[in-house]
């Protein structure tokens, strides 16, 4: 749980509960979806390719899929929170981290990704309950995207379009994974002090997913 005390704070209308957006909130969505979409077209363009297309083509691939990556992992990710957050009557805004993108952009460059993009602040009085309810519905987001997605690309069996889906899914998959690990400030604490039957059975199921994939087997 976030409380800020800058500039950027936002006042708490008595009528919060319902979903609503802030201006400084909209800005740092645009700034996080930018740079981690710039960050995982960078990672797939210097360090991947597909035979038949020119690297200019590729390009257009990498960035497409990236920018549905981020759109579905992160940010649906985050959303995910803050809905859930403020139905239970809390405020919630999302802040992105300036630091967490550059290295994100940085590590990129490289060959691979490490970012910490930005979190949900939440204020208001919320139970343990709600606490681990607003934080499994990230995870859950993922974990259903991707699942989703992967079917398709499995369907579909060949193909730009296959190759991209199977791919968005995938990052789904290992963003719920990761998230889900029970280390704070992750999701997956607050889950796991919420409910441990809940927490075995999420993370569970999500871990055998991204051995799965990370193995080659589902795919």
């Amino acid at each position: 749980m976030g409380e800020m005390h800058d500039s950027n704070t936002i006042y708490i209308p008595q009528d919060y509960g319902k979903i609503r957006f802030g201006k400084v909130e909209m800005r740092n969505i645009s700034i996080a979806v930018a740079a981690l979409t710039l960050a995982f077209t960078l990672s797939m363009f210097l360090y991947s390719s597909i035979n038949g297309l020119t690297r200019g083509e590729f390009f257009l691939f990498a960035l497409g899929t990236s920018f549905a990556a981020v759109l579905t992992g992160f940010m649906l990710h985050e959303l995910a929170h803050k809905f859930v957050a403020q139905r239970n009557g809390a405020w919630a805004e999302f802040r992105a981290y300036p630091l967490g993108l550059l290295i994100g952009v940085v590590s990129a460059l490289f060959g691979f990704l490490l970012a910490a993009p930005g979190a949900v602040y939440i204020q208001g009085a919320i139970s343990q309950k709600q606490n681990g309810l607003i934080s499994i519905a990230g995870p859950l987001t993922n974990l259903g995207l991707g699942l989703a997605f992967l079917a398709l690309g499995l369907w579909m069996e060949s193909g730009l379009l296959a190759i991209a889906l199977y791919w968005i899914g995938s990052v789904n998959i290992l963003l719920a994974a990761f998230n889900l690990l029970p280390i704070p400030p992750l999701d997956g604490s607050k889950v796991l002090r919420w409910s441990l039957p809940v927490y075995v059975v999420t993370f569970g199921a999500t871990v055998v997913l991204a051995a799965l994939l990370l193995l080659g087997i589902l795919g």
